[in-house]
């Protein structure tokens, strides 16, 4: 669900952990408790490593001391901001197979870019690359969800522009919802690359928001961990 993740799709060259979404019902929560051990790999941080504690939105960190995976940092999380449900990723997931038939599932791209809205900018050249590589690769075999999914996050004031003009009516359709559209198709490149810019600004600001609390938790455990 991170780099690993973009990484498979063309949009990052390196990643130095691997981020992991999972479900943690009680039964898969053991299955992840004994893949965890097998790779020996240790808690690195608070919080702490229970289904309550993901479910609030928190991620947790670990480092694996296996042979082969010695150093690897592996974060597990099972809820990602106003993103649904973990069956939900699932059933639209992508997977990919290597030449030993080893699976890989990954988040879709359109989940992967709502995944990557944080307020790091170091993760929005990847979301413009992610979703100039899903245009490319489906330009020509359009459906309404991939449209929607361009209009409404293209990152570039030349793609969205493009976009605009290949589907006029689809662009008049979401305009109230990404209000941008309409500069895409009436204004310059320079005053869409501001409206951009500031998207991105206010996109960030809402993740800062959602942290805050969990930034707030954190600092408990680890007052917690510290009186112990």
């Amino acid at each position: 669900m991170g780099g690993q993740a973009c990484v498979f799709y063309g949009a990052a060259q390196v990643s130095k952990d691997i981020d992991f979404l999972v479900l943690a019902e009680p039964e898969n929560f053991v299955r992840l408790q004994a893949a965890l051990a097998e790779l020996q790999a240790e808690r690195i941080a608070v919080p702490p490593f229970d289904p309550a504690a993901l479910a609030r939105g928190h991620a947790v960190h670990f480092r694996c001391r296996a042979p082969g995976a010695e150093g690897l940092r592996v974060d597990v999380m099972t809820r990602l901001r106003e993103m649904p449900e973990f069956r939900v990723l699932w059933e639209r997931r992508t997977t990919f197979a290597d030449s030993n038939g080893v699976e890989y599932h990954l988040l879709c791209i359109p989940d992967l870019v709502q995944a990557k809205k944080t307020q790091r900018s170091r993760d929005w050249p990847v979301i413009e690359l992610l979703v100039t590589i899903h245009y490319r690769e489906h330009a020509n075999a359009a459906t309404d969800d991939r449209v929607t999914f361009w209009l409404c996050e293209a990152r570039t004031p030349e793609l969205l522009t493009e976009i605009c003009q290949r589907f006029p009516t689809q662009a008049t359709e979401l305009a109230a919802r990404r209000p941008l559209i309409r500069l895409a198709r009436e204004s310059s490149l320079d005053d869409l690359r501001v409206a951009l810019d500031a998207e991105v600004r206010a996109e960030q600001a809402r993740d800062r928001d959602y942290w805050e609390p969990l930034r707030r938790e954190l600092e408990q455990f680890r007052r917690g961990h510290r009186e112990r």
